[in-house]
């Protein structure tokens, strides 16, 4: 059975202090029953959010990275600073990269390639918008995005990654996919996941729902077959929302 993994995308939020509060509240708040928890706060907080996790079962995450090691990339990141600071997991390609900073399948494949060969956990995004769910292209861009960012790897590089559903209409909307909705389209990721690397492999991996879960709806949407946690947005900014949503993976 795959573990649940229950990660906080913390975006722009937060100074080093409310950060450091909020993430020693998650900490205090886990015990070895919870599922993986992963904590991404922005680049100027994972030094200080490193103090609050080490010797505890957080994992910390950066939020993006640039393909490139090194050079004059002014205002980017790479792989080697990310794991430098501490990190085990990269979020790529998130919508919001996608919507404001032009990235494309393309991009998030050569980022993906450079996460998994520095030895960063890809936490690779995909999902419709509100316009292609309601013109009925949300298979057409679900695989077409899966397609573009993942179908050059080998299954035994597909078996290090983690793929996150997040429904652009649903993120920061308050509407949230119905859990028969969402785990449609977590069948048909794992579906593209046999195609390309055969049933074993697709199985092991684990594939997170990110669009507005909250505590009300995380149990829910965590029992379906294929969902395999979440990608928690604005709830994961609060430690009594987060924490809940953590024990709904159990």
């Amino acid at each position: 059975m795959r573990q649940k993994l229950v990660a906080g995308n913390w975006k722009m939020h937060l100074s080093t202090d409310e950060a450091r509060d909020l993430a020693r509240s998650i900490v205090e708040s886990i015990d070895n029953t919870t599922p993986e928890v992963l904590l991404c706060p922005s680049f100027t907080l994972i030094s200080a959010i490193k103090d609050e996790v080490e010797d505890s079962p957080v994992f910390l995450g950066a939020q993006n990275l640039f393909w490139e090691p090194k050079g004059a990339f002014t205002g980017e990141i790479s792989a080697e600073m990310i794991l430098d600071a501490g990190c085990t997991h990269v979020i790529i390609g998130h919508s919001e990269r996608r919507q404001y900073f032009g990235e494309t399948d393309a991009s998030v494949q050569r980022k993906t390639a450079t996460a998994l060969q520095a030895g960063l956990i890809p936490i690779v995004c995909v999902g419709e918008t509100l316009e292609e769910r309601e013109e009925g292209q949300t298979s057409v861009v679900i695989n077409r995005q899966v397609s573009g960012a993942l179908e050059r790897f080998k299954p035994e590089d597909i078996r290090k990654l983690v793929i996150a559903y997040e429904p652009v209409w649903a993120i920061g909307t308050g509407r949230t996919a119905t859990p028969e909705t969402a785990q449609e389209v977590h069948q048909l990721i794992r579906a593209w996941l046999i195609d390309h690397s055969g049933k074993e492999i697709a199985e092991t991996v684990r594939i997170l729902y990110g669009g507005s879960v909250k505590p009300d709806n995380a149990e829910t949407l965590f029992s379906q077959v294929d969902i395999d946690g979440g990608l928690v947005g604005g709830a994961s900014l609060k430690a009594e929302a987060f924490s809940a949503i953590i024990k709904a993976a159990r």
